[in-house]
């Protein structure tokens, strides 16, 4: 096939294969495969209350996805998104739940910044491992998920335990850090959609400038695509690597901080869903590119939302949306996913 009609080729192919999956999973549970899917879609559009219920679902999927196809792009496998953001979120309860100040304008910008930097230190733990003592990220990224789950647990029972509650869960924080939602922008009660999906996308647009117009940007590809040939050019793979793993962590923490000062306010036990595993499959159906993950991350929020309806109307497990997600993946694997630039594929061998 012509290597310049293989983009279009993808860009309908995946759609109708998706849709395909969805219908499969769901039949059955209804009396056509259609009726599930229109369900799906009722679930996730069907009032704008749901809606906005369903760009709350996509934000913290944009920025775990974006995370993680930021560091995929760099070669680094990051499959801790999940811990950074969860640290992200940490950082967040803790400096919001004891800010001293009354200004949003502070308060938000300060709370914001400890998420950022939170989920920075924990991918530049493994980022450093990796450059310094040759640690395998798959692994140390996977072992500090576990470390920051486990961490807040302990700490919503010590610490960080909210005095006024029973439960194990942190103290809200100030209002001075909260994000601000469309409800509280004129008159719409019960809608959630916050400013945080802006600056998600704001933030795919930086990182594929980053990626595709800055010096660094074209060194992470290049560490990416061939590490031997990017170190024969006098790049140190190493130290990208660590720097890739940082800022992508970074993008996660912040994505756990604008969770927190958006919608729950607060932390507790699984405070995630998943949210930085769902965002492998995120990544990859983008084909690690930062706009498309915008669409990717709407996708997987679109599934997330309409599962309710589908559970509530065809008794459909929530496991069913994990078995499409894990669909997609191999879909998308099956359809010769690679690294961009790869030879033979987007520009490599003629």
């Amino acid at each position: 096939m012509n290597r310049k009609t293989l983009p279009l080729v993808y860009s309908l192919a995946i759609p109708i294969g998706v849709g395909a999956l969805v219908a499969i999973a769901l039949a059955p549970f209804g009396e056509t495969p259609l009726e599930g899917v229109t369900l799906l879609v009722k679930g996730a559009f069907g009032s704008w209350r749901r809606v906005s219920e369903t760009l709350v679902k996509t934000s913290p999927l944009l920025f775990t996805g974006l995370a993680v196809a930021l560091a995929f792009r760099c070669g680094a496998f990051n499959i801790g998104a999940e811990g950074q953001f969860l640290i992200g979120a940490l950082a967040s309860v803790a400096v919001g739940a004891n800010l001293g100040i009354d200004s949003p304008w502070i308060g938000v910008p300060l709370v914001l910044g400890a998420a950022f930097l939170g989920g920075a230190l924990w991918g530049g733990i493994a980022g450093a491992l990796k450059a310094w003592r040759d640690v395998p990220e798959v692994i140390s990224t996977i072992m500090l998920n576990f470390i920051a789950l486990f961490w807040i647990s302990a700490l919503i029972r010590g610490p960080l335990k909210n005095p006024t509650s029973g439960l194990p869960e942190s103290p809200e924080v100030v209002e001075a850090a909260y994000l601000p939602r469309l409800s509280d922008l004129g008159d719409f009660p019960g809608y959630r959609v916050h400013l945080g999906l802006l600056l998600g996308i704001l933030s795919a647009i930086a990182i594929w400038i980053l990626l595709t117009r800055t010096v660094l940007g074209f060194k992470m590809r290049a560490v990416g695509f061939n590490p031997d040939a990017a170190r024969f050019s006098g790049y140190h793979p190493k130290r990208i690597w660590a720097a890739s793993l940082a800022l992508s962590g970074a993008i996660a923490g912040l994505g756990g901080g604008i969770e927190v000062t958006a919608i729950t306010f607060r932390i507790w036990d699984d405070f995630s869903p998943g949210y930085g595993y769902t965002a492998i499959a995120v990544a990859l159906l983008a084909r690690l590119h930062p706009l498309a993950v915008v669409l990717t991350a709407f996708f997987f929020g679109v599934l997330d939302q309409g599962a309710g309806l589908l559970q509530r109307d065809l008794g459909v497990p929530l496991v069913v949306i994990y078995l499409v997600q894990g669909l997609v993946i191999l879909m998308t694997i099956g359809m010769g996913f690679h690294r961009p630039g790869e030879p033979g594929k987007e520009g490599g061998e003629k």
